[in-house]
């Protein structure tokens, strides 16, 4: 179990101790379900009331809370990402792999490991892969030919990377996800279609987190491209030669089509499908169930999607759509015979 003093978080966080300074925290948890030796936060008014009823030994809160008597705290000016840096001290996650190479694991005799690499049973590590120091590749695991992998990423297990991509230092891949598969070229020909090999990479950067089942294409002659400090979520679909910049947030089962480009510091909500070939400007906030299909040049919130409504009023306003172009059109007749 990891335990640490609320001292020892207090320096992770540059936050001031209320209250006993070598009080023992041994986990993480919600102020309604801590109980003795977790510490809870505070980061949304609603839940002020709860501070009263907590059964944490401490909590995380900003500048000029009333704490109540006996409870010690953290004070920090940001509460939640405070929560977020604790919790890594606190992490129990198990490893992704046991340290060493499983027995079972087949590793190509051109490839390269770092130092205190950990591989999972049924692993397969191919040809002139270089894998760096500290990355942990769990089970089941297929690293293909010419992959790179840098130090201290993490791998979970039945994870699949083609050949020549290339993954940074600190990164964190899920089950499932698969790197570098073809991306969806196809010329026409008479009504058939021809294939376009996919000649690209996947390149992606430093501390980039990729939720499970998620999809990567190699780029059809340039690279797909995902920066450093990026989180998608699980089951989202990057297509053939995206690029996405610094830091930005996808949310699941969003799709990017080819060519797109994200610009830095994006949130792009869930089921958000995002057209190719167009770009999106710096810190751009994207709803959820949004259709992006034109480039945004602006910074500011986006949205397009249609939220739900009781089924009847849905095909009132269903069928009053459809009748649109033909209220516009009467529309501008009035406003021609007014202005005439």
């Amino acid at each position: 179990m990891q335990q640490q003093t609320l001292q020892q978080l207090a320096s992770v966080i540059d936050a001031d101790v209320v209250g006993d300074e070598q009080q023992l925290i041994t986990g993480v948890a919600t102020l309604a379900s801590a109980q003795s030796g977790q510490i809870a936060f505070l980061a949304n008014e609603k839940y002020r009331a709860q501070l009263e009823s907590t059964k944490a030994s401490a909590v995380i809160v900003a500048p000029n809370v009333e704490l109540p008597a006996g409870l010690s705290a953290l004070v920090t000016k940001n509460p939640y990402a405070g929560f977020a840096k604790i919790a890594q001290q606190l992490d129990t996650t198990p490893r992704a792999a046991s340290e060493g190479i499983d027995p079972s694991a087949q590793i190509a005799t051109t490839a390269q490991l770092g130092t205190q690499v950990a591989v999972g049973p049924l692993t397969i590590i191919s040809d002139h892969a270089e894998i760096g120091d500290n990355v942990q590749i769990g089970a089941g695991c297929y690293i293909g030919p010419g992959v790179k992998i840098q130090a201290n990423t993490k791998i979970w297990q039945q994870v699949v990377i083609y050949h020549d991509c290339e993954i940074g230092a600190n990164c964190l891949v899920h089950s499932g996800v698969v790197i570098g598969a073809d991306g969806f070229g196809w010329a026409n020909e008479a009504g058939k279609w021809v294939k376009i090999p996919q000649l690209g990479r996947v390149i992606i950067h430093d501390r980039v987190d990729i939720g499970a089942n998620t999809t990567i294409d190699r780029g059809a002659l340039d690279d797909t491209i995902i920066s450093s400090g990026c989180i998608i979520d699980n089951q989202c679909q990057i297509a053939h030669n995206v690029f996405i910049d610094e830091d930005t947030a996808i949310a699941g089962c969003t799709v990017l089509a080819g060519s797109c480009r994200i610009g830095k510091r994006c949130l792009i909500g869930g089921a958000t499908a995002i057209n190719g070939h167009i770009e999106i400007c710096d810190d751009v906030q994207i709803s959820g169930f949004s259709m992006v299909i034109k480039a945004i040049t602006e910074p500011g919130v986006y949205a397009s999607g249609i939220p739900a409504a009781p089924h009847r009023e849905w095909r009132r306003n269903g069928a009053r759509f459809r009748q649109l172009d033909d209220l516009f059109q009467r529309v501008k007749k009035i406003e021609k015979k007014l202005t005439d």
